[in-house]
């Protein structure tokens, strides 16, 4: 498989202000400490120290980085595949410039210089350096290379594509790293020299977060510690990573002459940036790419397991459910996607002015999520009329579901109605010359009768009451086809249309927990207790018999695989390897079945799909036919199962 991981390292060395030679041997002893880097990046001025003032003036100073500078392109033989970047002052003509410096595999690759020069409160650049911007197509003489010099700079391996600015120029509008992503750059790099005050360190977070989203990209940023001078102003080494726009990496005040690591993945920015065609902006800029050896976390083309292994040993982190938030307040989160559903619903019904909603409620999970979005649309608006059929099958519906729906239904204040559909299936079955059901047939026309015999019911009382239907099923069974073809498939209005499954159960809990109605409580505690069925075959003495996942897999599994398909485009070998990570206690063997069939029923039951009622779209995934996804009804999954079948 190909191997687009990148292990990146962000590093603080011991500095001495001016002593050049000293900050050159620290920077040798953390880039030569390193086997598997494919990039090493060093604060601003890593070599002479961001704090020198007028002695920025002085030839000795300047002198000397050159001469370290020399021995770290020396050193630089004996780490090939890893690009160093550190910063200098470097004097070209009549001008001294603050530039980083890319050295890789014995040769110097480039000057990028510093365009934006603070000049402001306790900052005095313009005093020493000369503003880079706008220097392109120009070169600098250096150890008999001549080496390119500008802002027009890209440092490209295959699909690894790195740009460089300097720390002012990621706090200004117009950043130069918008236009070098603009250009092709996927992984941004900053070298930087940020004094701490109160509140900056959340600024520089969340300028590297946006930036890494505006840009789909990996952005690293490492600033200079606390060696420099503390005359005025303090130093706290920050550490930030930001990879489309998710925080990877966070540190102040680390341990010095440390390096922290980050993997990444430069196919995700390559996605991002397919997908959001809004990205494809010429800029006016000309680029010039500069071939560069980075390696990657093991060969370019490897296995697997051979992949698996290195990154595992690196630590690499893949949450087991991708779809659930790790970073905010679960009841926060909770209550922004209830309130997106519930306006959702609340828009239809201003809109068509049909206030009665109808919903069919069978104790599960899906139905009490939909029950919940309506009690809180009702809320919104209070002429809303919350009306709700339970609709058992006597021999089939189990005593817990029917109890949890009868008090589900009870406890949100609904109209609660009651139809018994087993004699309308056995006569419908009967009519169409169907065998009868106590001789034991239960084949797919005796199960999605009873789905289809349910919607035929919530769909004309919808019209007797002037209402609407209410759909409960999500986004996890849409994906899977689990769903009864005009029967629990359809309705006027789903709300639950993009929530996977796992969120399911994650937003009835988080409600269960926050409400402080204890009999409600208790119920939705049970109704999250209850294994996952559709209740379409007997049960087995008032019991549960029929479990979904024994029959489509976990849900869990099914939720990653969907995840990793739709939101990064991962080809299926790929997604195997984060699965494979993400649940070491499950076989390579069992995985490779689980994804075989969930790619399987995904591409078979795309026709479901292909005429979904509307429904809104809560997280950044949808299924909509009309919006997110369009795929035909038709195409060949048999690509997808070779991949898998070949992965090892």
């Amino acid at each position: 498989m190909k191997n687009s991981y990148v292990k990146a390292g962000l590093a603080l060395p011991s500095m001495k202000i001016a002593d050049v030679s000293y900050n050159v041997s620290q920077v040798e002893k953390l880039f030569l400490s390193q086997n598997d880097l494919g990039i090493l990046l060093f604060p601003e001025l890593s070599l002479s120290g961001y704090t020198c003032g007028d002695l920025f003036f002085q030839d000795s100073l300047l002198d000397a980085c050159l001469e370290g500078l020399k021995k770290l392109k020396e050193d630089s033989k004996q780490k090939k595949g890893t690009l160093l970047i550190v910063g200098l002052p470097l004097r070209r003509g009549n001008a001294l410039y603050n530039v980083a410096a890319l050295i890789n595999d014995g040769h110097i690759l480039g000057f990028v210089p510093k365009s934006n020069l603070p000049n402001y409160s306790e900052f005095y650049e313009r005093r020493w350096f000369a503003s880079g911007y706008g220097k392109t197509n120009q070169v600098v003489s250096f150890d008999g290379e001549e080496v390119p010099f500008g802002t027009d700079l890209l440092f490209a391996d295959d699909d690894a594509i790195v740009g460089v600015e300097i720390c002012e120029d990621l706090f200004v509008p117009d950043k130069p790293s918008t236009h070098l992503a603009l250009g092709g750059a996927n992984i941004l790099c900053n070298l930087s020299a940020s004094d701490e005050i109160i509140g900056k360190r959340e600024y520089r977070r969340d300028l590297v977060k946006m930036q890494s989203a505006d840009c789909y990209c990996d952005y690293l940023y490492v600033s200079s510690g606390t060696d420099e001078s503390s005359t005025d102003l303090v130093f706290s080494g920050q550490r930030l990573v930001g990879d489309n726009g998710t925080v990877l990496v966070d540190e102040i005040y680390p341990e010095e002459n440390s390096i922290k690591t980050v993997v990444l993945d430069t196919s995700k920015s390559i996605h991002n940036r397919i997908h959001q065609n809004t990205f494809r902006v010429k800029d006016s800029r000309l680029y010039r790419t500069i071939p560069t050896d980075i390696q990657r976390l093991g060969e370019k083309e490897t296995t697997l397991s051979e992949l698996k292994k290195k990154l595992s040993d690196e630590n690499f982190v893949i949450a087991r459910n991708p779809f659930l938030p790790t970073d905010e307040d679960i009841a926060k989160r909770a209550e922004t996607i209830l309130a997106i559903q519930a306006h959702g619903l609340v828009t239809r019904v201003r809109k068509t002015h049909l206030y009665n909603l109808v919903i069919g409620v069978s104790g599960g999970l899906d139905s009490t999520l939909a029950l919940l979005v309506m009690k809180e649309a009702q809320r919104i608006e209070p002429k809303i009329q919350l009306i709700a059929y339970t609709m058992p099958n006597k021999g089939n519906t189990s005593s817990l579901t029917y109890r949890n729906a009868q008090a589900l239904m009870k406890e949100l204040g609904c109209e609660i109605h009651e139809v018994d559909i087993h004699s309308g299936v056995a006569k419908h079955l009967k009519d169409i010359g169907h065998k009868e059901e106590y001789e034991g047939e239960r084949d797919t026309a005796y199960e999605n009768a009873q789905a289809r015999m349910r919607t035929y019911i919530l769909m004309d009382v919808a019209n007797m009451r002037s209402g609407l239907v209410v759909g409960t099923g999500d986004l996890s069974e849409l994906a899977l086809g689990w769903c009864t073809y005009n029967g629990d498939h359809m309705s006027m209005y789903g709300v639950n249309a993009s929530i996977p499954k796992t969120l399911v159960k994650y937003l009835v809990r988080a409600y269960a927990d926050k409400s402080e109605d204890m009999k409600l409580k208790k119920t939705l505690y049970s109704i999250l207790d209850t294994p996952i069925t559709p209740e379409l075959t007997p049960n087995r003495n008032g019991v549960i018999a029929q479990k979904t996942e024994e029959k489509i897999g976990k849900y869990d599994l099914n939720d990653f695989f969907l995840f990793y398909l739709l939101r990064y485009g991962y080809s299926p070998d790929h997604i195997l390897l984060l699965a494979s990570l993400a649940y070491p206690e499950v076989s390579l063997a069992d995985l490779k079945n689980a994804e075989k069939r969930f790619y399987s029923r995904f591409f078979s039951q795309a026709f479901k799909r292909s005429c979904l009622p509307d429904g809104p779209k809560v997280g950044s995934l949808s299924l909509s036919p009309r919006g997110d996804y369009r795929m035909p009804s038709d195409a060949e999954v048999e690509m997808y199962l070779q991949i898998i079948d070949k992965a090892e």
